[in-house]
C-alpha cells in the first residue's frame, strides 16, 4: 500500500522566474512529490492532512563539499594560513583519529545539519563505513567517498585505492538509494600524477564521478605550476579527471581560459565562501563561472574550518561576498543563491531526483516557520530564505517522504548521547 499524505495552506518555494512562491497544496505519495499547486488535488477521504500554515516549505538544503567527522577539530586551530593549519593541527590530530571517533564526529555533525535544514551532504574521509553507517541510520541523503592523500610509500598507496573501490562497491545505492558513491583522491597537490590516473581509471571502471580539492589558494596553484609545469584545471584535464562527470571544490584562484575548461567539461564547482574567507584562500570567481554555464553549489567544508555546518549561512555568504567584490548588486541575485544551496547543489553532487519542489522530485524537503519577528512581514520569502533566515528557523525536515526532524527535534538520533560521546571522543583526541 502506498502512503499518501497533504499539506494544505503551506507557501512553496517552487523557484521558478516567474513565480518562485505559490502558495497551496503538496501531496506526497511514499517518497516522492506526487502534487503541488494552488488548487487543492482530489484526495480519497480519510488522506492525512498537514497544516502548512506559517510555514515556508523549500527543498532541502545540500551541503556539497565537507568532512563530517572534523566537527570533533572545530576550534581547534583558529586564523592559520590553509598549509599551517592543514600540516601543523589537523594531520597530526586526524592521524589518531579511530573508526569510533569518525563515528560519532560525523553523528554531531549529521545531527546539526539536519537540524539545520540539510538534507544531503557529499563526503570526503577516512572511515567511510562509518559514516556510511551514521547515513544509513540517520535518514539524511550522502554522496560518500573515501578521500584519499597519496603522500605515501607505493604499497600504502595501493592499499588506500584498494579500500576507495571496496568502499564504492559496498554502499553505492544503499539505504534505500540514500548513499551514492564518488571517487577521491584528495587534491593534486596530495596526489602525485600517475596516482591520480589511478582513481580515474577506477572511476571508469565502477562508473562513479569524481571530486577534488582544487585551486584552493594560490599558493598551491604555484607549487601545481613548479611541479608539473602546469595550473591545477590543465593538469587535472591531462590526468583524463574531467573524462568522468566531476565536482571540484574551492576553484578559488582561475583564470579566464580555466573557467572556459571546467564549462567545456561540464565540471562543476563547490563553492565554499565561509571555509574560504576564514582561511584566507580568497573569493571564488562565482558570478564569471555562472556566467559560463558551469555549475556552481555550496559547501560548508568542514567544521574545522568553518567552524559550522549552516548552510544558510553559506547561501547568505554566496549572496552578499560577490557584490561587495564587484561592485555590482546584481552579481548573485537571493534566488540563484537559493538555488546554488538547493538545484544546483543536487546537480553537482550527481543526483537529478531532488533539489527542488516538483512532481516526480524525491520527497526531500524543510518548512521554515515564518512566524517570527525576522521573517515578518511577508513581502518576499526568496529575501527572506536567503538574508533573514538561520538553521534555528527549521521546524520540520522530510527525506524521501519521511520525517526526519519534528519541531526542531531529530527523531533518528540520540542527541543526547551524541553530544556526549562528541565530547569525550576529543578528550580522547587530545589524551593520545
Amino acid at each position: 500500500m502506498s502512503r499518501k499524505w497533504l499539506i494544505e495552506n503551506g507557501a512553496f518555494a517552487v523557484m521558478q522566474a516567474e513565480k518562485p512562491v505559490i502558495h497551496g497544496y503538496m501531496l506526497i505519495e511514499d517518497d516522492q512529490i506526487a502534487y503541488i499547486g494552488e488548487q487543492r488535488p482530489k484526495v480519497q477521504e480519510g488522506t492525512e492532512v498537514f497544516d502548512g500554515r506559517h510555514l515556508l516549505f523549500m527543498p532541502g538544503l545540500i551541503n556539497t563539499h565537507g568532512h563530517a567527522a572534523m566537527s570533533l577539530l572545530r576550534g581547534y586551530g583558529d586564523d592559520l594560513a590553509l598549509q599551517v593549519w592543514l600540516q601543523e593541527k589537523m594531520w597530526p590530530m586526524e592521524a589518531k583519529f579511530t573508526s569510533e571517533d569518525v563515528y560519532w564526529g560525523t553523528s554531531l555533525s549529521v545531527l546539526e545539519m539536519l537540524k539545520g535544514g540539510t538534507t544531503t551532504f557529499l563526503d570526503m574521509y577516512d572511515h567511510m563505513d562509518q559514516v556510511a553507517k551514521v547515513t544509513s541510520e540517520s535518514g539524511i541523503r550522502g554522496v560518500l567517498s573515501r578521500g584519499v592523500i597519496g603522500l605515501c610509500p607505493p604499497d600504502v598507496q595501493q592499499q588506500k585505492l584498494e579500500e576507495a573501490a571496496r568502499f564504492s562497491k559496498d554502499w553505492h545505492g544503499q539505504a534505500d538509494g540514500r548513499i551514492t558513491t564518488v571517487i577521491s583522491p584528495h587534491a593534486p597537490y596530495t596526489c602525485p600524477p600517475d596516482y591520480i590516473e589511478k582513481f580515474v581509471q577506477l572511476a571508469h571502471d565502477l562508473n562513479l564521478p569524481m571530486h577534488t580539492h582544487m585551486s584552493e589558494t594560490a599558493a598551491e596553484v604555484q607549487q601545481n605550476v613548479a611541479d608539473y609545469g602546469l595550473r591545477p584545471v590543465a593538469h587535472l584535464e591531462k590526468l583524463g579527471m574531467f573524462s568522468r562527470p566531476s565536482l571540484v571544490a574551492h576553484a578559488v584562484h582561475l583564470e579566464d581560459q580555466e573557467i572556459e575548461i571546467l564549462a567545456a567539461h561540464g565540471v562543476a564547482v563547490s563553492h565554499n565562501p565561509g571555509s574560504n574567507l576564514k582561511l584566507a584562500s580568497g573569493v571564488a570567481r562565482v558570478p564569471d563561472l555562472l556566467k559560463a554555464g558551469v555549475t556552481v553549489s555550496l559547501g560548508t567544508d568542514g567544521a574545522a574550518s568553518n567552524n559550522n555546518l549552516d548552510m544558510f549561512e553559506e547561501i547568505r555568504l554566496a549572496a552578499l561576498i560577490h557584490k561587495g567584490v564587484s561592485g555590482d548588486p546584481t552579481a548573485v541575485p537571493a534566488l540563484e543563491a537559493l538555488k546554488m544551496g538547493t538545484e544546483y547543489g543536487a546537480k553537482s553532487v550527481f543526483l537529478h531526483n531532488t533539489g527542488k519542489l516538483a512532481v516526480g522530485m524525491k520527497a526531500d524537503f524543510i518548512a521554515l516557520d515564518t512566524d517570527q519577528a525576522h521573517l515578518l512581514p511577508r513581502t518576499d520569502y526568496i529575501s527572506h530564505a536567503v538574508y533573514s533566515a538561520g538553521p534555528k528557523d527549521v521546524a520540520h525536515v522530510w527525506i524521501d517522504g519521511k520525517q526526519i526532524v519534528k519541531h526542531g527535534v531529530c527523531l533518528t538520533l540520540d542527541e543526547e548521547r551524541i553530544r556526549r560521546e562528541a565530547q569525550l571522543a576529543f578528550e580522547g583526541l587530545l589524551a593520545r
